[in-house]
């Protein structure tokens, strides 16, 4: 494990924190590499559930250092609302944490933005947390980084350049029209006060642990489907959620990479808009969601529900070159007579195996059905692969089988002894 990659296989929301968690374990350096507050990740922890935003889910793992890096945008008032959270569960974190001064910062005036860009018809469902805005001023040139925070001047004159120029963009935000620049800079004094004893070359740091052989383990946000590049476009994120984004958005070089493990439910939800082929009819849905408590970890929303995609599974074991799978929510099916998988699509009435690259396209599948008898038993407190009903392990074999790629883990709990450790070849 020198250099491991954990990756959303789906549209996120897959369990990528307690995956993290447990194998922080075998790690000696966690970062995080893109994403902001608009994901998060639930965690067991001494018997609470602790919902996880910016901080690297390995933060609760004792002894590790953890690390934010260049490809993630942070809002610091969440993320010292979230140390704050975790050090009153006692955990003690700042000597443990590590930011990269070319994180960049997501402002208020970003929030303010994207609040009012999804009341109208261009909406696509994101959390109004600024994060989109924030990329969109770092792609542009315009965005404050971490390191921006200790030279005042600057920073002032690019947040009220940037702030006049999304006043005329939404000359409707009331809040806009009255924020001013030396109110944002005064709450970001405060912030770089706290901040600079954690602010850490993160490139240099990770470089430094592969070269002396310490385990590094590389944690990202949402999922492949949401990806700026290669989700469904343009109901995505607004950075690199697959894997390709892991060693861009810590600053090492691809080839440091050796081991990228995807994290897929047995099956899937998202959130937002878009289109979703196998998506479940509404009491069907209903009736998943509950059996999964499938509710955002920050918004509270409901996800929307649907039976495993295969082709859209197919598709990221390609984008992220998946050595392993690990399924979680096994047990979510338990008490389900049916177990339904799309196999493939019909798209204006031709079959196709293969995944669309155009969201209008992918609109339009109906998907290709394949029936699984349901186990009708708990899984909850199964630990081996050979305890799993007969049913359970044919369905999970099928998803090897037409991926071509080995399922190493299977979650059936949301504790973190509640997995099944698989000893398989792995490519």
């Amino acid at each position: 494990m020198p250099c491991t990659v954990v990756v959303g296989a789906q549209w996120g929301d897959e369990g990528k924190g307690k995956i993290v968690d447990a194998l922080s374990a075998e790690a000696d350096l966690i970062a995080r590499y893109a994403g902001g507050p608009n994901a998060g990740h639930s965690v067991i922890f001494r018997g609470k559930t602790v919902v996880l935003q910016l901080l690297p889910s390995g933060i609760l793992t004792p002894g590790r250092r953890c690390l934010i890096g260049n490809g993630v945008v942070i809002d610091l008032t969440r993320l010292l609302e979230e140390i704050e959270r975790l050090e009153a569960l006692g955990v003690e974190l700042r000597e443990r944490l590590g930011i990269s001064p070319a994180a960049h910062l997501i402002l208020p005036y970003h929030k303010a933005a994207e609040q009012v860009s999804e009341q109208g018809p261009g909406a696509i469902g994101t959390t109004g947390r600024g994060i989109g805005f924030a990329y969109r001023d770092k792609a542009s040139r315009a965005g404050l980084r971490v390191g921006d925070l200790f030279d005042p001047q600057w920073a002032l004159e690019r947040i009220e350049r940037n702030l006049e120029r999304a006043r005329r963009e939404f000359p409707e935000s009331q809040e806009l029209q009255t924020m001013t620049g030396d109110a944002i800079l005064a709450e970001l004094a405060e912030h770089a006060r706290w901040i600079e004893p954690m602010v850490a070359d993160v490139s240099a740091e990770l470089h430094e642990g592969l070269r002396r052989g310490r385990r590094v383990l590389l944690e990202g946000a949402q999922g492949t489907l949401l990806d700026l590049d290669h989700g469904t476009y343009p109901y995505v994120t607004s950075s690199a959620s697959s894997a390709a984004g892991a060693p861009l958005g810590v600053g090492l070089g691809p080839g440091v990479v050796d081991r990228v493990v995807g994290v897929a439910k047995a099956y899937v939800t998202r959130v937002g808009h878009g289109p979703f082929p196998s998506e479940m009819p509404t009491a069907e849905a209903e009736r998943m969601r509950a059996a999964g408590e499938e509710y955002g970890a920050v918004t509270g929303r409901p996800r929307r529900c649907g039976w495993l995609d295969v082709p859209a599974l197919r598709y990221a074991v390609r984008i992220n070159g998946l050595d392993e799978l690990v399924i979680t929510k096994l047990d979510v099916l338990d008490d389900f007579d049916e177990i339904r998988v799309a196999e493939s699509y019909v798209i204006d009435g031709k079959r196709r195996e293969g995944y669309p690259s155009s969201t209008r396209e992918l609109a339009r599948c109906e998907p290709v059905w394949r029936s699984f008898p349901g186990w009708k038993t708990s899984t909850a407190k199964v630990r081996r692969w050979e305890d799993l009903p007969d049913r359970a392990r044919a369905y999970l074999e099928w998803v090897e089988e037409s991926t071509g790629v080995p399922v190493t883990v299977v979650s059936v709990g949301a504790e973190r002894d509640a997995e099944i450790r698989r000893a398989v070849t792995v490519r």
